[in-house]
């Protein structure tokens, strides 16, 4: 299937159900939506980092240290918090993500979707999408944070950074 036809349900300012279009449909329209972003990390804690491809949809070759996805019609966040995960890191076997927050993401152009944020272990070998990934490392929490002022990272995967850092701060 092509992702721009994958059916969503587009959700109110209280995360809501009121409608279901196509992807496609709903970044055009700048329909709310639903997504997920889950941070993965390997055995010894480092973060897992990828480039996304020129071709993607939505932040076309842009750095970012989640994975993650839009929630399809009918699908609960949890459900697609794996899915997504075991799909964009190219494994199978997770363990269920845990879920830590949610937030209204807003672009500031009118555009915003709902977005849940998870944590999961990756012990298993990663083989992520080619068509999705460009290129991905395991990086030491300190090395992402250095390259916050130098890569140019997803806007949603950022400000989803930044609330994860304050929600383990416990700000």
């Amino acid at each position: 299937m092509n992702p721009a036809d994958e059916i969503l349900d587009i959700v109110d300012e209280n995360d809501q159900v009121v409608g279901r279009h196509p992807r496609g449909e709903a970044y055009a329209k700048g329909l709310r939506h639903r997504c997920v972003f889950i941070q993965a990390q390997d055995a010894a804690g480092r973060l897992f980092v990828h480039r996304r491809t020129a071709t993607k949809l939505v932040f076309p070759a842009l750095y970012d240290m989640f994975v993650g996805g839009v929630v399809g019609a009918g699908e609960s966040y949890d459900e697609a918090a794996l899915r997504e995960a075991e799909e964009e890191l190219g494994v199978r076997g997770l363990p269920q993500p845990a879920f830590l927050f949610k937030f209204l993401y807003d672009d500031g152009a009118g555009n915003s979707w709902w977005s849940a944020v998870y944590e999961v272990r990756c012990e298993l070998p990663v083989n992520p999408q080619a068509e999705e990934v460009q290129w991905h490392d395991f990086l030491p929490g300190e090395e992402v944070e250095r390259r916050l002022g130098t890569w140019e990272w997803v806007p949603d995967g950022l400000a989803a950074y930044e609330r994860l850092k304050a929600f383990r701060s416990g700000r």
